[in-house]
């Protein structure tokens, strides 16, 4: 066999799903940790600059955000780790394994842990889906404070009215307490928030974070329908080696039948 023969012959072996949700599955985790991260970083400088002044009114809320923090650091670890472990199953589970190796046999250990990976895959989707629906919250929080900054530039350009009457009460959204002082923002002082740095990074890193998550469940759902179609060909391997047991036995009880008959046939010649 020469080295093109060789080398087609181990890109086929490659379960090229399973690589697909892995990357996809990365890519989405590193955007929500990476972006998540920063992002509650900007919004807690936010909060403390313009929204609340005193420090005991959003300590509570700075002790949530360090802990999301943390949990940040255990998703990455945790789905880096389990990303890797999915495709090394994908590669021996895949029929291009069967083809590379001349005698691959299933057992009901590798069943099993097959199985438990559909079951765990399935319902890290399901807190997934939970993970995306959360990190749309803040989105439209800052959504909702740029289009009031939208709306006072608007009305300072036609020279209408007056945007002090335009206020945003973070109060209202529950993430400090309604005795936080100032609690809102209103007219210019809004407008000015709109236009630090920290509100747009932040703004477009939780949008960024959003669509991380929602990557993550796309490559979860994706890696569910590999584990199932994977799960599925060593249930139908399983059978056939057994089939292949059974014929064999027999074949071979067959042949020392034939055999005991020649020789008796011989014996009594």
């Amino acid at each position: 066999m020469g080295c093109f023969e060789c080398c087609i012959k181990c890109l086929g072996g490659v379960p090229y799903a399973s690589l697909v949700a892995t990357i996809l599955c990365f890519s989405g985790v590193a955007l929500f940790c990476g972006c998540g991260h920063v992002a509650l970083t900007g919004t807690v400088t936010i909060l403390e600059q313009h929204f609340s002044t005193n420090t005991n009114d959003h300590a509570l809320l700075s002790e949530v955000v360090q802990l999301m923090q943390y949990v940040i650091y255990g998703i990455a670890s945790f789905f880096f780790l389990y990303g890797i472990i999915l495709l090394a199953e994908g590669f021996y589970t895949t029929s291009a394994v069967k083809e590379l190796h001349s005698e691959f046999k299933t057992t009901a250990c590798g069943r099993c842990i097959s199985g438990m990976f559909v079951f765990l895959t399935y319902v890290l989707g399901v807190a997934w889906l939970g993970v995306f629906g959360f990190s749309a919250v803040p989105v439209f929080m800052f959504y909702n404070i740029w289009s009031s900054c939208e709306v006072i530039k608007s009305l300072q350009s036609n020279a209408t009215a007056s945007g002090d009457q335009i206020c945003v009460d973070i109060r209202q959204y529950g993430i400090i307490p309604w005795s936080a002082s100032p609690g809102k923002a209103c007219g210019s002082t809004l407008e000015s928030i709109c236009s630090t740095n920290e509100f747009y990074m932040s703004y477009h890193l939780f949008i960024v974070a959003c669509a991380g998550a929602g990557a993550t469940v796309i490559a979860l759902i994706h890696f569910l329908m590999v584990l199932s179609s994977n799960w599925a060909y060593l249930k139908d391997a399983s059978k056939m080696q057994v089939y292949q047991d059974i014929r064999a036995k027999e074949e071979q009880e067959l042949q020392d039948i034939q055999t005991r008959s020649k020789e008796q046939l011989n014996s009594y010649t």
